[in-house]
């Protein structure tokens, strides 16, 4: 069984959203928190009321056979997660900026060194051919 909690916020209520998926067959559910939960608020709200959640119909789950992720791999995918929400809009805007910068420097990059590698190239032929040819 994989459960997964979402808490995002959904004008003018914080929302969460319970994922849970078991033997090929995946449910949800939607709980309106209102204000913004605090941790301890989420983790009390899960010890005592997750059993009064009433999860939506079982869809069959196309993608039902999942990899064994290693126990350190989803501590960093977790911490990621937990880490990009944090922030605001302008915050969140600006790094989307530099990321969309860094794929964009990173082609131009690409395309340069390819570039230069292909006049290197056929500076060697030309080179090869005078060599060849004598004088």
């Amino acid at each position: 069984m994989n459960i997964v909690l979402t808490v995002f916020f959904e004008d003018p209520f914080w929302v969460g959203l319970f994922e849970r998926s078991c033997k090929g067959k995946y449910e949800a559910a939607k709980v309106v928190f209102g204000a913004e939960p605090k941790d301890y608020e989420v983790y009390e709200f899960i010890l005592k009321r997750f059993k009064s959640v009433k999860f939506s119909d079982p869809i069959k789950e196309e993608n039902s056979i999942r990899k064994k992720i290693n126990p350190k791999r989803l501590q960093r995918k977790i911490k990621k997660e937990v880490s990009g929400t944090v922030g605001t809009k302008a915050q969140n805007a600006i790094k989307l900026d530099m990321e969309n910068k860094k794929v964009a420097r990173k082609a131009s990059i690409k395309l340069k060194k390819k570039e230069y590698d292909e006049l290197r190239f056929n500076l060697k032929r030309q080179k090869k051919k005078l060599k060849r040819k004598g004088h």
